[in-house]
């Protein structure tokens, strides 16, 4: 089943509205993640963005998928090929780092709804131009940061955007209270340390402080 940009646009809007962050997850072992995608659930965050760049990742949607209350999407799509492999594996929308038309056509062909990124003014008309008003704006920290995003939200008002990149405990309450952010990425909430001592008490802890976060309403 396709899916129009303007339809892809707004269930992202949607996913990404459930809650103030979406973990930004690299996972190695497999066996962690059900365990991960609980604790992150049962702490507020219920939307799991995996990132295609390690060999299980695949296998971690697919087992993610069946954590009931979850919304796990693929990050770090950059083919085709990505975006048909990660809609096998169970994944309900996807993540771009920037925006090709083949992974945008792909997207829209496998009925993948897409958060594509952006990191330009240029960069997001294109993409509104083609249907796509929420956006990852990426990579955050090194592209401005909330000063760009305010001036990019001063003449493009009709776009939302995910800031990724850079974003931690110590900005993400700045990126919030922007007027065009709906939420942010962030991969805090999920620190290598915790998940290979297994600490998922500690996980959910810091998920659910993130989910106390206030966003701009």
């Amino acid at each position: 089943m396709t899916i129009s940009p303007k339809a892809a646009s707004l269930r992202a809007r949607e996913i990404c509205a459930l809650a103030p962050i979406v973990p930004v997850l690299v996972v190695d072992d497999v066996t962690t993640a059900r365990p991960l995608a609980e604790a992150l659930i049962a702490g507020g965050l219920p939307t799991l963005e995996v990132t295609l760049r390690t060999p299980a990742a695949l296998e971690v949607i697919r087992v993610m998928s069946g954590v009931p209350g979850g919304h796990v999407g693929a990050g770090t799509l950059i083919t085709p090929e990505d975006v048909r492999a990660a809609k096998e594996a169970g994944a309900t929308f996807g993540v771009s780092p920037g925006a090709t038309d083949e992974l945008l056509a792909a997207c829209e062909a496998e009925g993948l709804p897409l958060l594509p990124g952006a990191a330009t003014a240029s960069e997001a008309m294109r993409l509104l131009a083609r249907g796509y008003d929420m956006l990852k704006f990426f990579p955050a920290e090194a592209s401005g940061g909330v000063s760009a995003l305010k001036a990019i939200g001063g003449p493009l008002p009709q776009i939302s955007f995910c800031p990724t990149g850079g974003v931690s405990t110590a900005n993400a309450g700045s990126y919030l209270a922007q007027q065009n952010v709906v939420c942010a990425g962030g991969s805090w909430v999920a620190p290598k340390d915790l998940i290979a001592a297994t600490d998922w008490a500690g996980i959910e802890t810091l998920a659910r402080n993130a989910a106390q976060l206030e966003v701009c309403k």
